[in-house]
This record gives C-alpha cells, structure tokens and sequence, in this order.
C-alpha cells in the first residue's frame, strides 16, 4: 500500500481518520466499498500531508460487519489498489501492460527474420503474423495508456473545480 500510495501510513486499513476542511473538499471517494485506502492514495498523489497515530487495540468483542471473509476483503482491497493506480498512473500502468507483448512480439519478428534470411525467405508465415499481432497489442496498449492519461489530467482539472465550487460554497 505505502508503494501504491507514496505515504508512510503503518496502519492504511484504520477507519480512524482526521482529516483539515481543506484536504476534505479535495478528496474525492468512489468506491462505495470503503473509503480507507483510496484516501490515502489519493492522498498520496495530491502531495498532501499525512500524519499517523499510533492507537492501542481493543479486544475483539464481535465479529466485523464490514468483514465478511478475509479473502474477500483482501480481494476487494486489492481491486481498490490496482484502480487507483490505474487512475494516478495510468501511462506508466499501460506501458508496463504494454511491455511483455511488445518484447514477445519483437523476439518472433527477429526468429522470423533469422530463418527468412537463412531459408532462402521461405515459410514461418504464421511467425510473423504473431509478431504483428503481439506488436499491434503492445503499441494499441500504449495509445490506451495515453489516452487514459489525458483523462487522468482532465480528472485532475475537474477535481480542481470541485474543490474550488465547495470552498466558495463554504464561504457564502
């Protein structure tokens, strides 16, 4: 989470939080699951401060409620992690996606041309088809990724507005 988010935040999954007017106009929750972690990635790549507590814990008096399985929260945590960087990250994220087909792809299209050049330009056909494929995969992910991040900068636009429509809101 500390990776994801770039705090320091020991304890990311606390309900307990305290947050100043201003840095609660500015975030932004969309996960209707929880808002723990998202906050704090959004905090994170706002450049917010970020301080922490240490709490003692209280027994266990009865079972979670928001806790069903651990599976299924350690599923929903990690769902909301990989979003959110999608959403603060998202080049980086599809160059990434993008690496693996475009390096398989290459790795055909060299073995294709080495039998085209040493088997008089004869067969392996179906070696660069593949090759173009995997290519066309690797180079539509990273339009993708560019494309998503022109929307991660619109996004960051429209949260500035929505930060500034509150805080007028507050002075009327």
């Amino acid at each position: 989470m500390r990776q994801f988010s770039g705090t320091d935040v020991p304890d990311t999954t606390s309900g307990f939080r305290a947050y100043s007017a201003e840095a609660a106009t500015k975030l932004v929750v969309f996960n209707r699951y929880t808002y723990t972690l998202e906050t704090i990635i959004q905090a994170g790549h706002m450049d917010m401060r970020i301080g922490h507590v240490a709490i003692q814990v209280n027994p266990k008096t009865r079972e979670s409620r928001l806790i069903s399985s651990v599976p299924r929260y350690l599923w929903r945590s990690i769902s909301i992690i990989l979003r959110s960087y999608v959403t603060y990250k998202p080049l980086r994220t599809f160059f990434y996606l993008s690496l693996a087909p475009i390096i398989v792809g290459l790795a055909i299209c060299i073995r294709f041309l080495y039998f085209y050049f040493t088997e008089q330009g004869t067969g392996h056909i179906q070696s660069l088809i593949l090759a173009a494929i995997l290519l066309l995969i690797g180079f539509g992910l990273i339009t993708l990724g560019i494309v998503a991040d022109l929307s991660s900068a619109n996004r960051k636009l429209l949260q500035e507005i929505l930060y500034l429509a509150r805080s007028r809101k507050g002075e009327d």
